[in-house]
């Protein structure tokens, strides 16, 4: 497969996923490209949270295909999907509720380990090397989400934004070479998805120098897929979007080409007042 000269750093080719009778996502094809932050918008049970399920593995679509840096991932487990560098938020938040913030991060980073650290608090050498050089990541992660006074806390007595800010630092912690970020502001006042806007584009962007230490920081995620409602938040920080309505792709541009197609209009942006 090549990239045909449009930068793309996944590519879906006429996925179809069907749960019994019902039909999630019906021949979608998308080019998620690199340096953008591309979101998928449309109404509730559109298929935009199917899409991402399809990427990294949690569903198996029958029929299309999807490849990943040219290599083909349809229907890869959610396990190699991570090592490959595909990491994820959820709609609904899946943490461990019983661990404390910077165990949460910090497990995601045990994927990453390369040393067979045994389960003991005795162990030397390059294993205890590695694990340092973990943590110091995870360290790093935390001050950049501004999450410092809750990093021992039990992330199930963490207030929802907070629990929402540990789930995206344990997508971080993956070193991720793309983000599928699932509605990140849902169930947010106001200032609550400012910071999370601003922690998107930070990520996207890139901090350098600030965190040398840790790739997925330093250097930015330049491919990041959002699932998000929030149309305004969608308009200011996305490069390009996708609208699906009832499984099916009826349109991709640019914000404003979206804000002004009247498919879109009719089928879920509606008429400004």
């Amino acid at each position: 497969m090549t990239d045909n000269g449009n930068n793309a750093k996944i590519r879906i080719k006429n996925l179809s996923l069907f749960f019994g009778g019902v039909k999630a996502l019906t021949d979608v094809s998308i080019d998620i490209r690199n340096n953008e932050i591309l979101a998928i918008i449309g109404p509730n049970g559109a298929g935009k949270t199917c899409i991402l399920n399809c990427i990294n593995g949690f569903y198996k679509p029958q029929a299309g295909e999807i490849y990943f840096e040219d290599q083909r991932i349809t229907r890869i487990r959610p396990d190699k999907a991570a090592k490959l560098g595909l990491a994820r938020t959820f709609q609904n938040i899946e943490l461990y509720t019983g661990l404390s913030t910077l165990d949460n991060i910090m497990a995601a980073r045990h994927v990453l380990m390369r040393q067979n650290v045994i389960s003991s608090a005795l162990y030397f050498g390059p294993a205890h090397d590695e694990e340092i050089r973990h943590r110091r990541t995870v360290e790093d992660i935390i001050d950049f989400l501004e999450i410092e006074s809750i990093r021992k806390k039990v992330v199930g007595m963490l207030p929802y934004g907070m629990r929402k800010r540990v789930e995206l630092g344990r997508a971080l912690a993956l070193e991720p070479k793309v983000l599928l970020l699932d509605e990140p502001m849902a169930g947010m006042n106001l200032e609550e998805k400012e910071d999370i806007a601003r922690f998107i584009i930070d990520i996207f962007e890139g901090q350098g120098e600030t965190y040398r230490e840790t790739p997925s920081l330093r250097d930015g995620v330049n491919c990041i897929v959002l699932v998000e409602h929030d149309m305004g938040v969608v308009m200011d920080i996305a490069d390009r979007i996708v609208v699906l309505d009832f499984g099916r792709k009826i349109a991709e541009g640019t914000p404003e080409e979206i804000k002004n197609n009247q498919q879109v209009i009719a089928a879920y942006l509606g008429e400004e007042k």
